[in-house]
């Protein structure tokens, strides 16, 4: 990273300790230049949220050509929601720990194994394995799904489930086939709060182990606080079974 970037980083890490500074590297013509942004976060000294209006004012300036914060009183390398975020914006993520001052940058890979992910809300969770399932095995892809998390535990707030798959092109089955979205509703919820694909009897995934065992119907999920796993779908997650989706671009099984 240019000397003249690292310091503005550096000294806006030191002006926001012992909150987590951020802001955005933008390439403008030939030049990077450092989009220092607040950090609007409920819990500065623990995670960062760039402010909306910032991120937009940043691009009309320049192209955002990465993500910066910093760690305070912590080392650079990278939490699970930094690795989940890096990949969901496909953007470099540079990590800056402070006061010690060491740098790292982390690469979107572009490609997250479906299993023993840890769960980070709004990028590596239910909803999110279930779309990354479609686009590997069938090329079907949905729109950034933005969702807050604890949405469920209310209904002041909308059912995103309930309202959202007609429009992503799913309807409702009454008998599940291999490649269906099971919606669940677990713990503590007013809404139908939980998603996975029903695999059938054949748990198997591209270049994955599964270390599944017994005849089925198994079901890849991805549930709160837990790594994404494949489980037996049936007693209690039966039970829990609110909707059983099916994709419009999916033929029926006969």
């Amino acid at each position: 990273m240019r000397k003249h970037i690292l310091s503005a980083i550096q000294a806006h890490a030191a002006a926001e300790y012992p909150k987590e500074c951020c802001g955005l590297l933008l390439g403008v013509g030939r030049k990077q230049q450092y989009f220092p942004c607040r950090n609007v976060s409920t819990e500065p000294n623990e995670e960062f949220r760039i402010d909306p209006e910032e991120y937009a004012a940043a691009e009309d300036l320049g192209e955002i050509i990465g993500i910066v914060h910093s760690h305070p009183d912590a080392t650079s390398r990278p939490s699970p929601r930094d690795l989940a975020m890096c990949e969901a914006t496909a953007l470099p993520w540079h990590i800056l720990s402070w006061p010690e001052g060491d740098l790292r940058t982390v690469m979107p890979t572009g490609e997250v194994p479906l299993l023993k992910r840890p769960f980070v809300h709004g990028a590596w969770d239910c909803w999110q394995v279930c779309a990354d399932w479609y686009k590997r095995e069938w090329g079907l892809e949905f729109e950034a799904f933005k969702r807050a998390d604890g949405w469920w535990e209310s209904k002041d707030n909308t059912s995103l489930y309930e309202a959202n798959y007609e429009a992503a092109g799913f309807y409702r089955v009454d008998q599940p086939q291999r490649g269906d979205m099971i919606v669940m509703e677990v713990g503590r919820t007013v809404y139908p709060n939980h998603a996975g694909i029903f695999l059938g009897a054949d748990p198997a995934l591209p270049d994955e182990e599964a270390n599944t065992f017994g005849p089925g119907p198994f079901l890849l999920h991805h549930l709160y606080g837990r790594p994404s796993e494949i489980i037996v779908f049936g007693g209690p997650w039966l039970d829990r079974t609110r909707l059983i989706l099916r994709h419009k671009n999916v033929q029926p099984i006969t």
